[in-house]
């Protein structure tokens, strides 16, 4: 592959930004919470007594899978890699319907329903933020074909 196939980024200057870095970490944190719960369901469905234990295997797995995604956005954000916003501001939006759905029962469930709206809504403001958006070198409509000067 040559170099003029290759997209470059420009390069940035300094220290990464803390909002960029506090919402890779709370990407991450999500992440990570993903594979726990489905290591959890996975392993109450193979060892306890679920009414469908293969209904209990593939949510497992599939909460594992579904952690990718806000894993791989941290990880890219912590790298200051541009494509990185899109899978995390996506796992955001993700988030809120989870969370109304959790505070909507009369259970334990509000409490994490609570923390998890007031994640997805920090991390959209922190991916949103102009100083984000610079340090990933996003640029905005209008502005694809221009340079900085």
């Amino acid at each position: 592959m040559s170099s003029e196939q290759t997209p470059t980024t420009p390069e940035i200057t300094g220290p990464r930004p803390r909002r960029l870095t506090y919402a890779a970490l709370l990407a991450a944190l999500e992440g990570l919470a993903l594979v726990v719960g489905g290591v959890w369901i996975l392993v109450l469905g193979v060892t306890g007594h679920p009414d469908d234990r293969q209904q209990a295997v593939t949510g497992g797995i599939t909460l594992v899978a579904l952690a990718l995604l806000p894993l791989l956005a941290a990880r890219g954000l912590l790298a200051l890699r541009s494509w990185s916003r899109g899978p995390a501001v996506i796992t955001q939006l993700m988030a809120l319907p989870v969370a109304y759905n959790l505070l909507q029962a009369d259970s334990m469930a509000i409490p994490g329903g609570i923390a998890l709206a007031v994640v997805a809504v920090a991390s959209l403001v922190l991916l949103i933020n102009p100083e984000t958006t610079r340090a990933l070198g996003i640029r905005g409509p209008g502005n694809a074909g221009s340079t900085q000067k």
